[in-house]
């Protein structure tokens, strides 16, 4: 008897910890966002996918109000001051398999 509700006390609190809950929203970290995109702060998301969460946290991390994602091979020409901060938006270039190739500012 105390097995079988042990067992069962198991799966339930397993299958609990396997279900993943949407992210809630995601704040920066000092409440606010200037709106001055800065790449600086968000380089070390090249490599990684391209998902909504990891989009949204590097236009947060940035201080962007706007995020665009490109496909590569559509990246404009540059300065590299206003690659790296300037404007209201970040653009985010992705690769083959959804990876992060590139981040920029504009």
């Amino acid at each position: 008897m105390y097995r079988s509700l042990i067992l069962a006390g198991t799966v339930m609190l397993s299958a609990a910890a396997c279900s993943s809950a949407p992210v809630a929203g995601i704040q920066p970290i000092d409440g606010v966002i200037s709106g001055q995109c800065h790449t600086d702060m968000v380089l070390g998301a090249a490599g990684l996918a391209a998902s909504p969460a990891t989009v949204e946290r590097a236009r947060v991390d940035s201080d962007s109000l706007q995020v665009q994602t490109v496909r590569g091979g559509t990246r404009l020409p540059a300065t590299p001051t206003s690659a790296t901060s300037g404007g209201d938006r970040l653009t985010i270039e992705v690769g083959r398999g959804n990876a992060i190739t590139a981040l920029r500012c504009g």
